[in-house]
């Protein structure tokens, strides 16, 4: 499976699919609110959140991999990720593409 965040495959012949996406939602743990918020007075690097937002990208990523796949495609193209809060403490990683079948 090919992901680009291009809006073409250059030398490529496919047909569009349709929409492939995938997401997760992750919340905060009261324990690693803790640590993390002593390590952000000293101006270190919060790395409890950024593995926390690391793997919740990956798990979106493959979850907008197996959407493609069951549709058929051969890749995705304009790959996109956002990230929105849809709660206090709770926040969604959305990958989403377009899905291509090579012709």
């Amino acid at each position: 499976m090919i992901f680009t965040t291009a809006n073409e495959i250059p030398g490529r012949n496919y047909e569009i699919v349709g929409l492939a996406m995938g997401n997760t939602i992750q919340t905060r743990n009261i324990g690693r609110d803790f640590t993390q918020g002593l390590r952000s007075i000293v101006g270190k690097e919060l790395v409890a959140y950024n593995e926390m937002l690391t793997k919740a990208r990956e798990t979106a990523i493959e979850r907008m991999k197996e959407d493609a796949e069951a549709k058929g495609a051969d890749a995705v193209i304009a790959m996109r990720i956002t990230t929105s809060m849809i709660m206090a403490g709770a926040a969604e990683i959305l990958a989403y593409g377009t899905a291509v079948r090579f012709v």
